[in-house]
């Protein structure tokens, strides 16, 4: 199964299930079923609770929120993740305080799915990857897609905390496999978190370097962790969490070594892995042999041409340089 079908799967799933679950946002009915078709079949099924919604992220996002104060379950959908700086005063203005403005904790169902990053030439202002405005809103989590964590139990999660959550989806998954991603490593969970690791035990037991990287930056990461370890028999693993924010880093904990690395496709600067890293050492920067390191894109706009667009975005060489530094320092 394709990561794009077990996330249409997803959503069958929780409109069966929840009889108070509704669907909506700009052309996610049948036969279009969304710009990258995610809401397939969904309107035929469930034709009183899919909406289709005039061109207004602001307004989406606020009805979404009405929904869900109302007792509802609320699924919107954001175009593009690009445009969720449109509904930046409903999210946090609105929504995240919503749960507890009001004297005693208000229970809110709300996920926004935010398809994003770059690497299908869409240019400038649809292609960014905006996680890092968001992190440290209280009220609001922040969840990201990987083909290592089935989205019918990330959507439960979502939905089970009660509060407003946002769902980055890396647009370049959408066609990936789910599941294992290369013969040379193997993947095991740990609850919200993935763990990638050689196959071979003992590379897996002591890795020389542990990356962590959401999940629309993995295939980048293991593309990084196979050259390094063909080439110059570097064992790397890599730490995968579906739950952005708040980060459960005693999660992590158990699983790092001495040398970290972040790796995300944002800019540097206030970054989710500036969080990650400053969570990190608290903890345990006595077991470091140096500061986390942090792989970014670089500060540009994002280009349409795909030659260009290669040289600004986070690649697997770039992460690969970075382990190197960091493990020559």
């Amino acid at each position: 199964m394709r990561v794009a079908e077990n996330l249409n799967a997803a959503l069958h799933g929780l409109l069966d299930d929840d009889p108070t679950a509704y669907v909506l946002g700009e052309d996610v009915l049948d036969p279009y079923g969304g710009a990258f078709k995610i809401t397939k079949g969904l309107s035929a099924r469930f034709p009183d609770r899919v909406i289709t919604t005039p061109i207004s992220e602001g307004a989406l996002t606020g009805v979404a929120a009405g929904l869900a104060l109302t007792g509802n379950t609320a699924v919107a959908e954001i175009m593009f993740g690009d445009f969720a700086t449109l509904a930046f005063d409903q999210l946090c203005n609105f929504a995240a305080k919503s749960v507890s403005m009001y004297g005693s904790r208000l229970p809110l169902r709300m996920v926004v799915r935010c398809p994003t990053g770059g690497g299908r030439g869409y240019g400038p202002t649809h292609s960014q990857s905006l996680q890092k405005h968001f992190v440290g809103m209280p009220g609001l989590a922040l969840y990201e897609m990987s083909p290592f964590h089935d989205n019918r139990e990330v959507f439960a999660a979502m939905v089970d905390r009660g509060e407003p959550c946002l769902f980055f989806e890396d647009k370049i998954l959408y066609t990936r496999p789910m599941g294992q991603a290369d013969p040379l490593f193997a993947v095991r969970r740990d609850g919200e978190l993935a763990v990638v690791d050689p196959v071979v035990p003992e590379l897996a037991a002591r890795p020389d370097c542990v990356i962590v990287a959401p999940g629309g930056t993995a295939h980048r990461a293991l593309e990084a962790m196979r050259s390094l370890l063909m080439e110059e028999e570097i064992s790397c693993r890599l730490l995968v969490p579906s739950r952005l924010y708040p980060l459960d880093v005693e999660a992590l904990l158990p699983y790092l070594g001495e040398v970290v690395l972040v790796a995300e496709e944002s800019t540097a600067g206030g970054t989710w892995g500036g969080e990650v890293a400053h969570l990190v050492h608290q903890r345990v920067w006595d077991r470091l042999r140096g500061p986390v390191r942090l792989v970014c894109s670089a500060a540009s706009v994002i280009p349409t041409a795909a030659h260009l667009e290669r040289e600004v975005l986070i690649t697997g060489s770039a992460i690969h340089r970075a382990v190197r530094e960091a493990l020559r320092d």
